[in-house]
């Protein structure tokens, strides 16, 4: 087990050292940034997992988790500023470094964008366990060694660029669906972090902390508990529209294809927007008979004025003579 001066060692910008970390803090971060956005730029997963790794955002998070449970009032404000300026200093990077980018990077046209611009409870419930895991790895010496897991299964940085990329390519709305997945990171591990470090009875009498710690412990258990259901609120929202959306695909799919095949056509695109969907089928003329289509969209359950079809005429060309 660490003591509480390994741990203070570890997430705090305090002592001798302070100077140091503080320099090698906004280093990382910079680097990391410029890294996850040229990652999110390329669509490259083994780019933005690099960033993952030298990202540091993760020291003041489980700060501001040892703060709370100790009542270190300097460290817990000192972290928060931190985080709010490591956060600030990322989206500012990513809004720069897409000012360089000819093509608005954007959902429609990025992996790795889609991929970070709608959270959803699966979200919340993957950064819950990680958290517990790195406020664990602060505690424990024999598993200090799993924190590059903890960095790349939880997603800091990344967002954040997201966040700038998105601003500067003219999308607010997928600008704020990145930042609720940062947020909803940071707040799980907050939550996590808190009751993993009260299990441990850090900050207990055996560790020499004032009076009022106990107290002060569960009213932040207590506020991380509900910032969690406030934020749960919009990723159920969320989960909710986008498990609505894949039934939707799913039961067009299943009507459209019998048809497709029937008249002879290829599906090149089906794409769920909301409530609605748009089939895209392309085909010899002349143009197809959809009366088969509405009918299977109707057993499906689905109503035909939610789909719109585009057809695209293929002729062959003949090249030889």
């Amino acid at each position: 087990m660490n003591t509480l001066a390994d741990m203070r060692a570890s997430v705090f910008f305090e002592g001798d050292e302070a100077r140091a970390k503080v320099s090698r803090f906004w280093m990382l971060l910079i680097l990391a940034s410029v890294i996850a956005t040229a990652g999110v730029v390329a669509d490259s997963d083994a780019t933005v997992i690099g960033a993952m790794i030298v990202a540091p955002l993760m020291t003041p998070i489980l700060g501001i988790v040892l703060a709370t449970v100790i009542g270190a009032r300097t460290q817990l404000a000192r972290s928060w500023l931190f985080v709010v300026g490591g956060a600030a200093a990322s989206v500012g990077v990513g809004y720069l470094v897409g000012m360089t980018v000819a093509a608005p990077v954007v959902a429609a046209t990025n992996a790795q964008v889609s991929a970070r611009v709608s959270p959803a409870l699966i979200d919340l419930l993957a950064a819950l366990a990680t958290g517990a895991v790195g406020a664990i790895a602060l505690v424990r010496k024999d598993i200090s060694d799993t924190l590059p897991g903890v960095a790349i299964a939880i997603s800091l940085v990344p967002p954040l660029t997201v966040v700038g990329l998105t601003l500067e390519s003219g999308a607010p709305g997928e600008a704020v669906g990145a930042l609720l997945l940062f947020v909803t990171n940071v707040a799980a591990i907050l939550a996590t972090g808190v009751i993993v470090l009260a299990l441990y009875r850090v900050g207990s009498p055996t560790h020499e902390v004032k009076e009022g710690v106990g107290r002060n412990r569960m009213r932040a258990i207590a506020t991380t508990l509900v910032t969690l259901v406030i934020i749960g609120i919009p990723l159920a929202a969320s989960s909710v529209r986008l498990t609505e959306q894949e039934l939707l695909e799913s039961a067009v799919r299943q009507a459209a294809q019998p048809w497709a095949d029937e008249e002879d056509l290829t599906i090149e695109l089906l794409e769920v927007d909301g409530s609605t969907a748009l089939l895209q089928v392309s085909g010899e003329p002349p143009e197809p008979d959809t009366s088969g289509l509405v009918a299977g969209l109707r057993d499906a359950g689905v109503d035909p004025s939610r789909v719109t079809v585009t057809f695209i005429p293929a002729n062959e060309l003949d090249l030889g003579g």
